[in-house]
C-alpha cells in the first residue's frame, strides 16, 4: 500500500477576516487485482496491454487505486512528484523473488491478460482470494512460482549433462590439488 500525504490548505475566510487552515488529508492507494478489476469494469477494456493510456485513463486508475473513502476531487492536488512516487510504486516488484530461466518459467500464453484471467489462474492454483488485495506484482510473483513449481522437471539434455560433470571434476581437482 502506499500512503501519500495531501498538506492542508491555508484559506481565507472573509467574513471573520482570518486565515483558516484546513488537515492535511492521508491517502492510501493499492495497485492491486481489486484495482484492475474496478478499471476494467469502468473502461469495458484491457488494462494490461502496452496500448498507450489517455491522460483521463490513467486518472481513472488512479481513482480505482485509492483505497481511502474520499471526494476523488482531491485527486486533482496530487503533484508531479505524487505521481512519480505512484508510478514507482505501480512498478516496483515488492518481493525478493527473482527467475533465473525466465523463458523457461514464464506460463506460455498469447492470451491478453484480463482480470478474470488472473482470477481463474487464482482458482486454478488454489490461491487465496485475500491475494486480490496484495500489490499486483506479488500476486502475478506467486502465479509464477505455482507455474514454475507445477511443471514436471525437463531431463538434462546429454550435452548439459556433460559440462556440469566437467565443472564438479574441474572443482574437485582445483580443491584437492591434484591433476585427475
Amino acid at each position: 500500500m502506499l500512503t501519500i500525504t495531501l498538506q492542508g490548505d491555508e484559506l481565507w475566510d472573509d467574513e471573520a477576516e482570518i486565515f483558516r487552515y484546513t488537515d492535511d488529508i492521508v491517502l492510501e492507494f493499492e495497485h492491486s487485482l481489486v484495482s484492475l478489476s474496478k478499471w476494467e469494469a469502468k473502461h469495458k477494456k484491457l488494462f494490461l496491454t502496452n496500448d498507450k493510456k489517455t491522460a483521463e485513463e490513467t486518472v481513472s486508475y488512479i481513482e480505482a487505486m485509492l483505497v481511502t473513502p474520499c471526494d476523488p476531487s482531491l485527486l486533482n492536488r496530487l503533484t508531479n512528484e505524487h505521481i512519480e512516487m505512484l508510478d514507482a510504486y505501480v512498478n516496483d516488484p515488492m518481493t525478493g523473488t527473482t527467475f533465473h530461466n525466465m523463458a523457461e518459467q514464464a506460463p506460455k500464453t498469447s492470451e491478453r491478460i484480463s482480470s478474470e484471467l488472473i482470477y481463474y489462474w487464482m482458482s486454478q492454483f488454489q490461491i487465496d482470494k485475500d491475494c486480490e488485495n496484495w500489490h499486483l506484482n506479488r500476486l502475478f510473483t506467486l502465479i509464477r512460482v505455482h507455474h514454475a513449481k507445477s511443471q514436471k522437471p525437463k531431463p538434462m539434455s546429454k550435452q548439459k549433462r556433460v559440462q556440469t560433470m566437467a565443472e564438479i571434476n574441474a572443482a574437485r581437482k582445483a580443491k584437492l590439488g591434484t591433476s585427475g
